[in-house]
């Protein structure tokens, strides 16, 4: 089995459910003989947050890639990111190390062409949305992506940052998510991007009838058969 690396704490509640779903996954696929060798790196989630805001990638770089270096160095066979829009700087830390780097887009890409679709939607931080390299990524493989309206792209970011970071549930912002799908989907998504590793917390597949990517499960079953394959 090889050994995941996790840069985690971006923030630390979707990093509880990436070491989760690594246990359950390798405990699945090994019929209950093993759970997950990881390596977790937590960053500082609030002076990242503070650095994101301001637009400092270059300090932001700086961490996650002495973050990923330091897994390397501790004997980690992959580098994986636990925070969509920290893969704004994927191609700086992927050129930084010597081990493979599991992207978070090519990896829901992947689920989405399976599906068969076409056109999906992206929820997630308002880097993730209005940045091009995650629809970017899904664009070279011919997925079409749909956001929010500006408005609404400040509900679900706000969401994000001041409740689902600190793990604050509330109905009244599920609500709010939902009513934003739907317009998504009467502008002709077929499937829906949980584009933030925290949204999931939110968002359950029961809750719409769309096929649902919950990015945090992709990426970590990705990282799961790399590590037993």
């Amino acid at each position: 089995m090889k050994t995941i690396g996790l840069v985690g704490g971006t923030g630390w509640v979707s990093t509880l459910d990436y070491y989760r779903y690594f246990n359950e996954l390798v405990f699945k696929n090994t019929n209950e003989e093993s759970t997950a060798e990881v390596m977790i790196n937590s960053v500082n989630y609030p002076a990242i947050a503070k650095l994101t805001a301001a637009g400092k990638w270059d300090d932001i770089t700086k961490i996650i890639i002495e973050a990923a270096l330091a897994l390397q160095t501790a004997g980690a066979d992959c580098i994986l990111l636990g925070a969509n829009t920290m893969h704004y700087i994927a191609p700086q830390v992927k050129s930084a190390i010597n081990i493979p780097f599991i992207h978070i887009a090519e990896e829901t890409g992947k689920e989405i062409k399976k599906k068969g679709l076409k056109k999906v939607a992206l929820l997630g931080t308002k880097y993730t949305m209005q940045l091009p390299f995650f629809k970017d990524f899904l664009a070279s493989t011919g997925i079409e992506t749909i956001i929010p309206n500006e408005s609404e792209i400040q509900i679900i970011n706000d969401a994000i940052y001041k409740e689902l970071a600190l793990g604050i549930i509330t109905a009244a912002t599920k609500e709010n998510y939902l009513e934003i799908m739907q317009k998504l989907q009467q502008e002709g998504a077929e499937g829906i991007i949980l584009g933030c590793t925290e949204i999931p917390l939110l968002i359950k597949p029961n809750d719409f009838d769309l096929p649902l990517f919950d990015t945090t499960y992709i990426h970590a079953n990705a990282a799961v058969n790399f590590s037993l394959g």
